[in-house]
């Protein structure tokens, strides 16, 4: 998966490009599924806990539970499209 960031540095703005990644830590150590990643890169690890829970109300579950539906009957939208939607919001 590839993400990509804008940032803004006052004189102009410039895009950076990220990658997005799994991985599973063995040994102590984070072992990164599919392509690796470049010697050297900075990276940013999020891990959730293995006892994290959360609620939601029902309304929203049943609308989370259409939406995971919806992919995977592959009803989805390109990231293009996505970010052009996003430019529309006020």
């Amino acid at each position: 998966m590839f993400g990509v960031i804008e940032r803004g540095f006052g004189d102009g703005s410039t895009t950076e490009f990220m990658r997005v990644t799994t991985g599973k830590v063995v040994e102590g150590k984070v072992v990164v599924e599919g392509d690796p990643l470049p010697e050297g890169a900075v990276v940013t690890i999020l891990a959730r806990d293995a006892d994290e829970t959360f609620e939601v109300p029902p309304e929203l579950e049943a609308e989370l539970l259409e939406s995971i539906a919806q992919a995977d009957r592959g009803e989805t939208i390109s990231a293009d499209e996505l970010l052009e939607r996003l430019r529309r919001i006020p």
